[in-house]
């Protein structure tokens, strides 16, 4: 019998298996409404798109340096400029084939097999997964309404042992909680102490309802910095995204990534240039996510669906269902088998706890979050 390599049984990303499932049940006729993943119902902005085909016609469309084109490099260094108010050199800016591409490439550069990383549990499973797949070892933290489903200080000494990285998020997938300033600033200065390599996952930047979002980049230059077009920009499927690279770093990442990836995607590179002109129109997306979190932050509590997770920021909704289940991934299954909505179970993102917990994702249309709390209404009459 042929060997087969450990490291590739790793857990399934469930989000996509649900997203499997409800195309299946699609497929064969039956009316299905996508509230598993986190993804735009709106198309990318018009000049992203017309930026794509100009592209086209005038581009031979080989392979690009292997961190980006650096038009573009410096298009995301002048985002942090007029965003953020500080000046990132383009040269440690690396552009990425989505942010898995930013994580592959920064775990493997900063870590070694056996090392272990901290994250927030429930957290993005890619992380962990990732984590898994390279010999590495995810120290999962528990969180909880208490600490607003974020790491702190305490709770990473009280994980003892040598923690090698931590990996936050704000606004973190699932919880939609956000990291305000002092707290960042508490997070940052204790991995300082401790030797602890910080990698901020800011995907949803853009994405919050009242709370200003903070980057690791202003706080702290040994920082590894991830963003992606996906979410903000409602680029998904052009699988682009860049990541800010600490001077210790770039040569072992420019080095994988020639050698892991040649170049991103060169297509979605010029058409990411485009996407920092589109704010206005990518504004009026985040104005239709706030009405979707208020729609089912009203209405879902007529369902049974009664305690959820600060929502600051990203377009999901982390519910506690422990009054209806516990086992959210049958509970998930069922859902969809009676009502046609889809939604990802906890465990998920809590192996441990995640059973009692389902995650919402509101980033469809206010048509489909409209129909979906009414099929869900009437399912838990």
């Amino acid at each position: 019998m042929l060997k087969i390599a450990t490291r590739g049984r790793i857990p399934p990303f469930i989000a996509m298996e649900m997203l499997r499932a409800a195309n299946e049940r699609a497929a064969i006729g039956h009316d299905v409404l996508h509230l598993e993943l986190g993804q735009p119902a709106a198309n990318a902005p018009d000049r992203v798109i017309d930026a794509a085909r100009a592209a086209l016609g005038r581009e031979r469309l080989g392979y690009t340096e292997a961190l980006g084109l650096p038009v573009l490099r410096d298009r995301i260094a002048g985002h942090y400029r007029e965003t953020y108010g500080i000046e990132v050199p383009p040269r440690r800016i690396a552009v990425t084939t989505g942010s898995s591409g930013a994580f592959l490439l920064g775990f493997l550069a900063a870590f070694d097999p056996g090392d272990r990383i901290a994250l927030a549990s429930p957290a993005y499973p890619a992380y962990r997964n990732i984590l898994l797949a390279l010999d590495l070892v995810p120290v999962d933290i528990p969180t909880g309404p208490e600490t607003r489903f974020q790491p702190t200080p305490a709770l990473l000494e009280a994980a003892g042992g040598d923690l090698a990285g931590l990996i936050v998020a704000s606004p973190s997938n699932p919880a939609g909680t956000m990291i305000d300033r002092p707290h960042f600033d508490a997070l940052v200065a204790h991995c300082g102490r401790h030797g602890i390599r910080l990698v901020s996952d800011e995907i949803y930047h853009g994405i919050t309802y009242g709370m200003e979002t903070v980057t690791a980049a202003a706080l702290d230059d040994d920082a590894i910095v991830v963003n992606s077009f996906s979410k903000y920009f409602a680029m998904t499927g052009w699988r682009l995204g860049w990541m800010i690279v600490p001077e210790d770093l770039l040569r072992s990442v420019e080095s994988l990534a020639q050698n892991l990836f040649i170049s991103p995607p060169t297509l979605s590179q010029y058409a990411g240039v485009a996407a920092f002109d589109c704010r206005a129109e990518l504004d009026v997306l985040v104005g239709h996510y706030a009405e979707n979190r208020a729609r089912l932050l009203r209405d879902l509590p007529a369902a049974g669906f009664e305690r959820f997770a600060p929502v600051d920021g990203a377009f999901y909704l982390y519910a506690d269902v422990g009054n209806l289940t516990n086992d959210s991934a049958e509970f998930c299954q069922r859902m969809l088998e009676e009502t046609g909505v889809a939604a990802t179970p906890g465990v998920d993102f809590d192996p441990a706890r995640g059973h009692r917990f389902l995650r919402f994702s509101f980033a469809g249309t206010g048509i489909d979050i409209a129909r979906a709390v009414e099929r869900l209404t009437a399912w838990r009459r």
